[in-house]
């Protein structure tokens, strides 16, 4: 699957309650390091989900830190690496859509 299939299914979660997509994006650039323009170019090249996480230019140290459950799972108990950053993704979109502050979401 695309990381361009994703990303709008990303953004329609969180602008469904009241967020937006410059809020998306600073999470996704938080995780993974992409710049804006970098995640625009890979919705724009079709690469895949997979290849977004495992290219990521800088992923953040601090992800470890995201704990809690997403689809009945414990992210910080996922063992398999692509799986587990996908999940981390997926849990910071579900705490913005909750209407968390961004500073509680990137854990600053």
């Amino acid at each position: 699957m695309s990381f361009a299939r994703v990303y709008p299914l990303l953004t329609a979660k969180a602008e469904k309650k009241g967020r937006t997509i410059d809020e998306v994006n600073e999470i996704i650039c938080w995780l993974t390091g992409y710049s804006t323009e970098e995640i625009e170019n890979t919705i724009n090249n079709s690469v895949t989900y997979g290849d977004f996480f495992q290219n990521a230019p800088y992923p953040n140290p601090n992800r470890k830190a995201i704990k809690g459950v997403v689809c009945r799972i414990r992210v910080e108990t996922i063992d398999e690496p692509l799986m587990q950053e996908i999940r981390y993704l997926d849990k910071l979109i579900d705490e913005l859509a909750k209407g968390k502050t961004m500073d509680k979401i990137l854990r600053r």
